[in-house]
This record gives structure tokens, C-alpha cells and sequence, in this order.
């Protein structure tokens, strides 16, 4: 199904383990405020798509489970996040596919062609930016630039805790 009639992503929820924490990094992070929904949740509205973190221990209860992989969020000033990301002390001290020319903390242009950087939000979620005028979506038009190294078997790495800061 395309078009009008398929449905669409218009929220997305990421565990955290301390609501208010939580609450200061995305703030800071995504230069945007939050709002408390009550439940244990809070959300940042992040183009059409609400960002929802949720402190599944809100009365005591549950776990925290972090994104087995990262969340991708596009953005038209990689620079300004990445600089914000800097000062958090978030960005992610991994590699690409374990290819040194790939450093997930870095602002590179992987090998499907986008621009970005990966970082780890303080429970551990794994989140990369990209600018969003190198989207690779899968459609035409939007193939991984010729000349690249290729992409090695196997799954990316990112990062499955907030990295320490050298």
C-alpha cells in the first residue's frame, strides 16, 4: 500500500531509566522542550513524528530496554546537533562496520552515502543523525555514492552505552 491509504509512523517511544534526566538530554539535545503527558512519559515533537520517552519503572514496576539499534533522526544542521551532542558528552566512541575511516562519534559520509554521527542517550539508546539533504531511503535516486568502500556482512555497530568522554 503507498499513498494516502498507508498508514504512518507518528510516534515512536524510547525506554529511559530516569524520566528527568531524560527530559534535560533531549532538551539540550534536540534543542526543542519536551512535554510531560503523564504516565511516565514525555514528548518532543520532532517534525511529524512524536518522540516519546518513558520510564517504564514510573510506580515501581517494569524494566528499561534499550533500542537494539539506532533510531534515525534527519536534521538541516548536522553541525548545530553535533556540537550540542559534543558538549553532552554522548557521542559514540564505536566504528562503522568496524572500519576505522567510519567513526560512529564522527561527522562522516558513510558508505550508503549520508552524512551523520551516532551517540548513546544516558539509558543507553542509540540514536544517529543525518543530514537530511543525503537521506538514503532505499528509493530511486537515493543509492550509496559510487566509490565508496563496500559495506562488509554483518550488522552496524552502534553504540549500546553512553561512551565515555576523553
Amino acid at each position: 500500500m503507498t499513498g494516502p491509504e498507508a498508514p504512518r509512523v507518528f510516534r515512536v517511544l524510547l525506554e529511559v531509566r530516569d524520566l528527568d534526566e531524560a527530559e534535560r538530554f533531549y532538551e539540550a539535545l534536540l534543542a526543542t522542550k519536551g512535554r510531560r503527558v503523564g504516565g511516565g512519559r514525555i514528548y518532543f515533537d520532532c517534525g511529524e513524528v512524536i518522540l516519546a520517552v518513558v520510564d517504564p519503572t514510573t510506580g515501581g514496576e517494569g524494566r528499561v530496554s534499550p533500542l537494539p539499534e539506532a533510531l534515525y533522526l534527519a536534521t538541516t544542521d548536522l553541525e548545530a546537533v553535533f556540537r550540542r551532542a559534543e558538549e553532552l558528552g554522548c557521542l559514540s566512541s564505536e566504528l562503522i562496520h568496524d572500519d576505522p575511516e567510519s567513526p560512529a562519534g564522527q561527522i562522516v559520509v558513510r558508505p550508503w552515502g549520508e552524512r551523520s554521527f551516532y551517540v548513546a542517550d544516558p539509558s543507553g539508546n542509540p540514536l544517529c543523525f543525518v543530514d537530511s539533504n543525503t537521506l538514503f531511503t532505499g528509493s530511486e535516486g537515493t543509492t550509496p555514492r559510487p566509490g565508496r568502500p563496500r559495506v562488509r556482512e554483518g550488522r552496524t555497530t552502534t553504540p549500546r552505552s553512553r561512551p565515555r568522554r576523553t
